[in-house]
């Protein structure tokens, strides 16, 4: 018994893994339960042992062993490990009386101390045919599985489980069909276990001598790697033929497994054996054609290959150099080789690089304004500057290429502007995204020693262009990071300085390439995040956002007739009259640029598509539709932004200041109120440090002054002050909110509203003095698009002027101070002073 038990009959296996395997890999991980664990159970495959009605009778009540882990089968002999209290109890009572007990598996095995209602009423009567115990008061049972039975009714529940349980009767099955089945069954059984390497050598004799198609069933049931649900489905299927096909399709599963792995491992041997087979006649082919005289083989081949590649690229003398080198290394190394790859892989690279090839620039300045006009309105520096470069570049040919850098909102057109930049010169267009990279290789390229390395992204570019002189727009150069793998900032100051780019290299390409030609326009949001090393090897150009007459020709001209387009419908199906785009521009969007405007556009003309094609539910098929500022509220629905200027400026303590941010100019609301403290001061808008000592500076200010406005300052000691900056999930930060906060305090304190639609900027001083500011073109932007009409300027910045759009200032009226006093007589008028 002992030797069996040790041995296991398995004639099912999962690849490598045979189901004993398994089966252990489902149940607790020792067979000796410790102390407070369940009752497990590990399944032996023994012979079946047919049960003898005649000589051991089933008892109408028995007591029950829950079993966990697994399912017993009638005819099976098992080892059980026993730990529970309750069921080392039942035990110790039961056995001196009957050997025979009912085993019952658990639904769920993880239960601990399992009820009537967590075991399935269908089990198996078994009869314990050994008891050892355990040092550690475990109990390990050899148990012979006797029948089927079923639970009717629970006798006793303590101690320890009795119930009164019944046999049922099973339903054979007959015909040729039933037959054949049992016979197909008993034929991919022995095929199954022809396939398990280690199926114990009696298995198939084991099998054999069972003629019962039921106990047939069994046997395979419980030697099967089946989980304990798809066993106990067996073991409650009461109608023969139907378990010998369940057992079937389990079994057909199995197999099909076995013989793929077993197809998947004579491929792999095979592979291997023709790769050596291959390897040994290649050398054998070498030493025939070695001593005949014949070199030209496959390696060669390539290698000739990439010497005429090298020498239609004709690099310059230092890069021949290095290639021949390496050439000569690859003609030593056999193909097999890891380096043979690398090598092959660098001298394509090599082959492959623009080294004299170059576009010939169209120096026709007239129709390289007509291309930059035609995709592009306004931006008149921009164009300005690349018509300068041409008429330069057409008195002295061997010019070195400008590196601009375009600074502006989003949707302003820089990335656009780059493509319509080499269309005007007839040159090749390269764009690289540089925000979020953080890695110099990137740049730089990796060092051929690295698995996988890469040439950097310039040289990719390069390569892809297939000239040596392309416009490569470096977009996003403000959003580059930099960590533990270096900066990749840094690796630019290199790329984009003109005394050293003609001798760029590449860590991969590792010899010098020529960037001088190429022409660097980089693109960025805000320069104040640009490195000052960056900044200072790059000529800054401000492409300002646009105010809302431009946005109407842009939109006119560019925008309405690209989505009447790309949304199947034509000018005559579609037309916009101004009113309808100036209700997008004013109602609908909020921007510098135009991409949202653009945006809102597209939705409205996929309306009128919609209703065009009568797929609109609810509105007549129309053949054509004019957009105007009723059509678009149809369409887009209520307005997102409305023009309050007014309505929140009317009251004292208001103010309206103007800032830049990263997505152009700004208006901001400063607001002040007043009630009973103790002169303290709150200050929210989720403002930065800066703007905070800002409003200090103000309220200190307006201290010192108080006298002068007539206003008694010991009422400051009986009051607080709040002072907010609405939108406060926007953070805010800078010295130029500084005459807003000190105009609205003052506003508040003395109760005088400021003057309607007017707006102001500039830092002061605690002695009244105003500074002057940056962003004076894009404030003043924002300033015209939220309607303002007066704006206060310092007087010092009254030189930048010159760069505020013409239309700005046909609109507002400019007033430039020096200190707060006029500050406040422009803001709130003439001040009576009240009596103390």
């Amino acid at each position: 018994m002992s030797k069996t038990t040790k041995k296991k009959q398995t004639p099912t296996a999962k690849g490598k893994r045979k189901p004993v395997r398994r089966k252990s890999a489902l149940k607790p991980k020792s067979p000796v339960v410790a102390e407070g664990a369940g009752d497990t159970a590990a399944t032996m495959e023994l012979p079946p042992a047919p049960f003898d009605g005649a000589k051991s009778t089933i008892p109408e009540v028995l007591p029950v062993l829950p079993v966990r882990g697994s399912v017993m089968f009638p005819g099976t002999i098992v080892p059980l490990g026993v730990g529970r209290p309750a069921s080392r109890k039942m035990l110790d009572e039961s056995l001196p009386k009957s050997k025979i007990i009912a085993l019952f598996s658990q639904k769920d095995e993880e239960v601990e101390d399992p009820s009537v209602d967590d075991l399935h009423t269908v089990g198996t009567a078994a009869m314990v045919l050994k008891l050892i115990r355990q040092p550690d008061d475990n109990i390990s049972l050899i148990v012979h599985g006797l029948g089927r039975i079923t639970l009717e009714e629970v006798t006793q529940t303590k101690p320890y489980f009795k119930a009164r349980v019944k046999t049922p009767t099973e339903r054979s099955g007959s015909g040729k069909k039933f037959d054949a089945e049992v016979s197909q069954l008993r034929d991919q059984a022995n095929d199954l276990i022809d396939l398990s390497p280690s199926a114990p050598e009696q298995a198939t004799t084991v099998m054999m001598n069972i003629d019962d198609p039921g106990t047939l069933a069994d046997f395979l049931g419980a030697n099967l790697a089946l989980d304990v649900e798809q066993k106990q489905d067996l073991l409650e299927e009461l109608n023969i033929a139907k378990r010998v096909r369940m057992v079937h399709v389990h079994l057909s599963s199995q197999l099909e497994i076995l013989r793929l792995q077993e197809k998947i491992q004579e491929d792999v041997q095979s592979s291997i054996g023709e790769t050596q087979r291959r390897f040994y006649l290649r050398e054998q082919i070498k030493a025939i054609q070695k001593e005949l005289g014949e070199d030209d083989t496959g390696a060669d081949h390539t290698v000739s290959k990439l010497e005429e590649r090298l020498e239609e690229a004709d690099p310059p003398d230092k890069v021949k150099d290095e290639a021949t080198r390496e050439l000569e290394r690859l003609r030593m190394i056999p193909p097999a080789s890891p380096e043979y790859s690398v090598i092959t892989t660098y001298l394509e690279l090599i082959a492959d690089l623009p080294w004299n090839k170059a576009s010939k620039d169209n120096l026709d300045l007239q129709r390289a304004r007509k291309t930059l006009d035609r995709d592009h309105y306004g931006l008149d520096k921009v164009k300005r500057r690349l018509i300068e470069y041409l008429a330069v570049r057409k008195l002295n040919p061997e010019g070195r290429g400008p590196i601009l850098c375009l600074v502006g909102p989003p949707g302003v057109g820089k990335t656009s502007l780059g493509q319509s930049i080499a269309d005007s010169l007839g040159r090749e267009f390269a764009r690289i995204s540089l925000g979020g990279i953080r890695d110099e290789a990137e740049v730089r390229g990796h060092r051929r020693t690295y698995i996988g390395a890469m040439p950097g992204r310039i040289i990719q570019e390069l390569r892809r262009a297939g000239t040596n002189n392309p416009v490569m727009m470096l977009d996003e150069v403000d959003k580059l990071g930099s960590d533990f793998r270096g900066d990749p900032s840094s690796a630019l100051l290199e790329v984009l300085d003109p005394r050293q780019n003609n001798a760029f290299v590449d860590r991969y390409l590792d010899v010098p390439f020529d960037l001088s030609q190429v022409i660097f326009i980089a693109t960025a949001n805000y320069i104040g995040n640009v490195p000052p090393a960056l900044r200072d090897r790059m000529e800054i150009i401000d492409l300002p956002g646009y105010t809302d007459p431009d946005k109407l020709i842009i939109a006119r001209r560019y925008l309405v007739p690209r989505q009447v387009k790309e949304n199947g419908l034509t000018p005559a199906r579609c037309k916009w009259l101004s009113s309808g785009i100036k209700k997008v521009i004013e109602n609908y969007t909020r921007e510098a640029g135009v991409r949202e405007l653009e945006r809102q556009i597209g939705s409205v003309c996929r309306g009128v598509a919609a209703q065009v094609a009568g797929a609109n539910n609810g509105r007549k098929r129309h053949k054509a539709a004019t957009i105007d500022d009723d059509y678009v509220r149809d369409m887009l629905g209520p307005e997102k932004y409305i023009r309050d200027l007014d309505t929140r400026t009317h009251l004292p303590g208001v103010a309206l200041g103007m800032a830049y941010t990263p997505f152009g100019g700004e208006v901001l609301f400063i607001e002040a109120t007043k009630y009973p403290g103790k002169g303290n001061v709150t200050l929210t808008g989720q403002i930065g440090d800066v703007m905070k000592e800002s409003a200090s500076a103000a309220l200190s200010l307006f201290k010192s002054r108080a006298d002068d406005l007539g206003y008694d300052v010991t009422q400051l000691a009986e009051l607080d002050l709040h002072i907010h900056v609405p939108a406060g999930a926007v953070p805010k930060d800078g010295p130029s909110a500084g005459t807003a906060m000190y105009t609205a305090i003052t506003s508040l304190l003395l109760d005088i509203p400021v003057k309607q639609k007017l707006a102001m900027t500039g830092e002061i001083t605690l002695r009244g003095k105003v500074l002057p500011i940056g962003g004076v073109k894009e404030k003043t932007l924002a300033a015209s698009r939220a309607g303002v009409k007066t704006i206060l300027l310092p007087a010092r910045n009254e030189p930048d002027m010159e760069e505020v759009d013409a239309q700005v200032k046909k609109k507002c009226r400019f007033h430039f101070v020096e200190n707060v006093d006029q500050v406040l007589k422009l803001a709130l008028g003439k001040i009576n002073k009240r009596k103390k």
